[in-house]
């Protein structure tokens, strides 16, 4: 079984470092790329002040030159989901859980496991960015592919702007989850809510060893329940009174 979870914009860059940066054969193509722009095109490029470029154009001059610190890259990330997410104080069985199960999706790195080291960045499968002639969801897709194909369970807290790097033969195997609020008998659903709950899910899987479907439609969480008449086969909705 894996478990499939995205990046995230926030980082938190107060973590101790834990050395130089290793890089992929196909991470350094990307970087061999992006570092090649000025910081007004890295500007230009994302969107962003030249203030932040100029961060990002720092970041990628050290992955270059392999001057780049690490971190864990679960600790580095900082988003809404993972500030959700049990990430400190594990057991030593939940560390075996979380190394066995748990994976990142990446622009930058591919698909690792979530305690691999990465370098702080900025890139995201929205960017329009060439590698190789492709675009980045079709440069990434065989690995990607490759990475989980003879997963029999593949558990899916992605975004579409991930979930679309994958062939849809392997996006298909995918068991994916939606997190409502019911509100006087009413059911919402907001991305706020959504975060939130795929890191309090997460948490709930890591502590609860869960490796069947199951145990997951067993699971009760931060107010969330298992709805069987608004779930399907590969679909499972949680709900919040």
């Amino acid at each position: 079984m894996k478990i499939l979870i995205p990046t995230a914009k926030e980082m938190n860059l107060s973590l101790k470092p834990h050395g130089k940066c290793f890089l992929s054969e196909q991470t350094k193509t990307i970087v061999a790329s992006l570092s090649q722009y000025s910081i007004v095109e890295l500007a230009h490029f994302y969107h962003i002040g030249l203030e932040r470029a100029e961060e990002e154009y720092v970041h990628f001059q050290q992955l270059k030159n392999g001057q780049a610190l690490t971190y864990p890259a679960l600790h580095l990330f900082d988003g809404l989901m993972y500030r959700h997410i049990k990430r400190n104080c594990l057991t030593e069985k939940e560390i075996r859980y979380v190394d066995a199960h748990l994976f990142i999706t990446s622009s930058l790195y591919g698909i690792m496991p979530a305690m691999t080291l990465i370098s702080p960045h900025r890139l995201d499968f929205l960017v329009k960015c060439t590698i190789s002639g492709k675009s980045l969801k079709n440069y990434w897709r065989n690995d990607y592919d490759a990475a989980i194909s003879d997963e029999e369970m593949i558990l899916s807290l992605l975004s579409s702007e991930f979930e679309t790097v994958f062939s849809k033969s392997v996006r298909d195997k995918m068991l994916r989850f939606k997190f409502l609020e019911d509100r006087e008998g009413s059911l919402k659903v907001h991305s706020t809510i959504s975060k939130k709950a795929r890191g309090q899910f997460l948490t709930a899987l890591i502590e609860n060893q869960i490796t069947t479907k199951e145990e997951i439609k067993q699971l009760q969480f931060a107010g969330f329940a298992f709805r069987e008449d608004l779930s399907t086969l590969m679909n499972y909705v949680f709900v919040k009174k």
